[in-house]
């Protein structure tokens, strides 16, 4: 099912963090995607009237990092105003700190790293929620984090994993968190682990060897999950669309 009246305004945080493997599945339901380099200091839209849906990404900085990122608190305002407006967010990994942080979570930096594909299990609200349900813990998501948050009032708990509680969850109208990147394939994994090589180095000798072999293991499910995951929150944005014309 094709989609082209859709239109999903994408907030990249940082260099060469994009929307990686959910790029196919818009290409496929013909969504148009309106990408903000905000790390670049372009500037965010002024509301959410000409979007129906919002994803914020990942980034190096942390959530409570105003100084060295200062669109951050136009931005969520702009993430608060979305979900009041009926119009679909989805945060992943500082994307989700800082959708924590706009609906009044804490958010906690420099925790344990957790990197390299993870069991992610639903909890019992997230098996019955459309997003997390798909989520199987024998096909691990690739994680790459040592920040938290924790939930913010009246947010759905929606997935787990062994390191860190909050790993899913539902929050507002119609707003999503993941901290695990759902959207990460080949391309992403080693573009990242190349740049931050250094830090891997410091952080997680070894890590070489274990990320080449968990891409061999992993990634094809992680793939597929994405695009079960990425179709579900278009749907969602779709039906909102509808909602808001009805």
């Amino acid at each position: 099912m094709r989609s082209e009246e859709l239109r999903v305004l994408v907030i990249e945080n940082y260099k060469g963090t994009d929307v990686g493997e959910m790029a196919i599945t818009f290409a496929d339901r013909g969504i148009t995607l309106d990408v903000v380099q905000a790390f670049n200091g372009t500037p965010l839209p002024v509301g959410p009237d000409d979007h129906d849906g919002m994803i914020v990404l990942g980034g190096d900085q942390n959530a409570l990092d105003d100084s060295g990122s200062p669109y951050f608190p136009p931005l969520l305002d702009l993430i608060r105003g979305f979900d009041t407006a009926l119009r679909p967010v989805l945060g992943i990994c500082l994307g989700a700190q800082l959708l924590a942080r706009a609906h009044g979570g804490g958010n906690i930096v420099g925790d344990e790293l957790e990197f390299g594909y993870v069991p992610v299990t639903p909890t019992a609200a997230g098996i019955k929620d459309p997003l997390t349900a798909i989520l199987d813990p024998h096909v691990p998501i690739f994680e790459w984090h040592s920040d938290t948050f924790t939930l913010p009032p009246g947010a759905i708990h929606l997935a787990t994993s062994t390191a860190y509680r909050n790993q899913a969850y539902s929050v507002g109208n119609m707003s999503y968190g993941t901290q695990f990147h759902f959207e990460v394939g080949r391309t992403l994994a080693e573009r990242w682990s190349t740049a931050h090589a250094g830090y891997l180095d410091a952080q997680r000798p070894g890590w070489r060897p274990q990320i080449a072999r968990e891409l061999e293991q992993h990634e094809a499910g992680a793939c597929a999950f994405c695009a079960a995951f990425t179709n579900s929150w278009i749907d969602l944005v779709a039906d909102a669309r509808i909602r808001r014309s009805a």
